[in-house]
């Protein structure tokens, strides 16, 4: 370009070929506006706070920041006060696959996924890509033994004296609890006292003969013979008495092992938890197609055997003896089990109240707040609802304005911020082909904070191994 005199090309460029000459050149618009209105534009404004500690989840749907999510971490730091999170939306809308997002990213960060109870299953494929461990449970394939000491057995063997007898009274609290829950669930009640100090007893008694977990024939064939031990507990006077202060409670506990749960939970663990597993999944998709009583008791023997893995980390963990891990566990399909009897919402409170002592964060996820309608008593209602008060991380998918207006009764919402959640329940366009207009879009809320708008993309592999529609596509003609 040849300069000018003044050292600079004139206003419609040189005149000369292939310098850029224009003819006419129209004058720039000039536009006003807030620095909040022309963010995009204006060199000092600032984000929307949004944390960028963990996960990246997606981008602010406002600002278009990338948002990230870990509930360890942002407990660490000070953002929350508990690890819990609670996922609510309708179906369809990628629930599964936000919790998904998070497994990978979080296994990847050194966190171990545990999800406990698949029933779909949604997560075999991520988990073995991870190159994690599937248990199946169900009839002729993978058993699971609600007595079963677990990692907490395999730490003990470690342990000294003191910290031996420490670890077998809380076996022995375990197998009480989950045993109770079960013969709650199969009884449609709870027991009665009486029985439950003839349980105590047998598990006692079969914990003395043998170095072996006492499974729950065991417990039946000990209660239906009436050793000197249990007539004594149940303060029976001859066997006549003996045989009337037990005569419910032995076909209850035949229940577990020869009715709808048979072949289930009635024999030793034939797949043990992989303490050094990045994700361990436990698939009880086969038993789900069963009804929901079965659905209950797997779910219920998994959760109890999955949180006696991570306390028996922590033990080894306090002790020197193994590395400290932090866990993420995923409760899918809560209500599916704690609706099976009256008291089972008790029993999983239990669970997950000390989850921040573990070091573990855990997700539930559920479509509807009306599934506590279903519940069988209002105390259940009440502590269920007590599951999402106490998480400290919600996070809504789309949702009608309808469940908006209870959700709002437990979760304070802003009108915009109601507005948005039901626009991405509005229903999909009447042709093929047609997405979700929720799909992939969440209200991140903690505390009184204005929730964060997130819309989440999939990249790579990601499109593949958290589909949960691969079964449907695969069946069509």
């Amino acid at each position: 370009m040849a300069p000018t005199t003044a050292g600079l090309a004139p206003a419609w460029g040189v005149r000369a070929p292939g310098a850029g000459r224009a003819s006419h050149v129209d004058p720039g618009m000039e536009y006003q506006g807030t620095t909040v209105q022309m963010a995009g534009l204006y060199p000092f404004v600032a984000g929307s706070g949004a944390p960028t500690i963990g996960t990246p989840i997606g981008r602010h749907m406002l600002w278009g920041e990338v948002v990230c999510l870990d509930p360890l971490e942002w407990l660490r730091a000070g953002l929350i006060t508990n690890p819990g999170m609670f996922v609510l939306g309708q179906p369809g809308v990628g629930k599964s696959t936000i919790v998904k997002r998070l497994i990978t990213g979080m296994t990847a960060t050194g966190t171990q996924a545990l999800i406990l109870g698949d029933t779909k299953p949604d997560y075999t494929r991520l988990v073995e890509h991870l190159g994690g461990q599937v248990i199946r449970i169900g009839r002729g394939l993978d058993r699971l033994n609600p007595l079963d000491s677990g990692p907490l057995g395999t730490a003990m063997k470690r342990m000294g004296a003191a910290e031996t007898r420490q670890l077998r009274l809380e076996i022995r609290g375990r197998r009480m609890s989950l045993l109770l829950a079960l013969c709650a669930l199969v009884r449609g009640r709870q027991i009665d006292n009486p029985e439950e100090v003839v349980l105590g007893r047998a598990i006692d008694v079969l914990a003395e003969r043998s170095e072996a977990d006492p499974t729950v024939p065991d417990v039946l064939a000990l209660i239906e013979a009436g050793s000197d031990e249990l007539r004594t507990a149940a303060r029976a006077r001859n066997d006549g008495e003996y045989r009337r202060r037990v005569d419910a409670l032995v076909p209850t506990l035949a229940l577990l092992c020869e009715g709808s749960l048979r072949g289930v939970f009635d024999g030793p663990t034939t797949r043990p938890l992989d303490l050094d597993a990045p994700a361990v999944s436990v698939d009880i998709s086969r038993v789900a197609a069963a009804g929901d009583q079965l659905v209950a008791a797997a779910m219920l023997c998994v959760w109890g055997y999955g949180f006696g893995m991570v306390d028996a980390a922590a033990v080894l963990a306090e002790q020197g003896l193994a590395p400290r891990r932090q866990y993420l566990g995923v409760m899918d399909e809560l209500w599916r089990a704690l609706r099976g009897a009256s008291g089972l919402v008790e029993h999983a409170d239990a669970l997950t109240r000390l989850n921040r002592q573990r070091g573990m964060a855990s997700v539930m996820v559920t479509h509807s707040l009306a599934d506590l309608d279903a519940l069988p008593s209002e105390e259940d209602r009440a502590k269920a609802q007590g599951f999402i008060e106490r998480s400290a991380v919600k996070i809504l998918a789309g949702l009608p304005p309808r469940e908006l207006a209870r959700v709002n009764e437990v979760i304070r919402l802003s009108g915009p911020e109601r507005d948005l959640v039901s626009s991405w329940a509005a229903p999909e366009a009447w042709f093929a082909g047609s997405v979700h207009p929720g799909r992939g879009k969440y209200l991140v809320k903690t505390g009184e904070r204005p929730g964060l708008p997130v819309a989440l993309s999939l990249v790579g592999e990601e499109r593949e191994l958290y589909d949960t529609d691969t079964a449907i596509r695969q069946a069509q003609p």
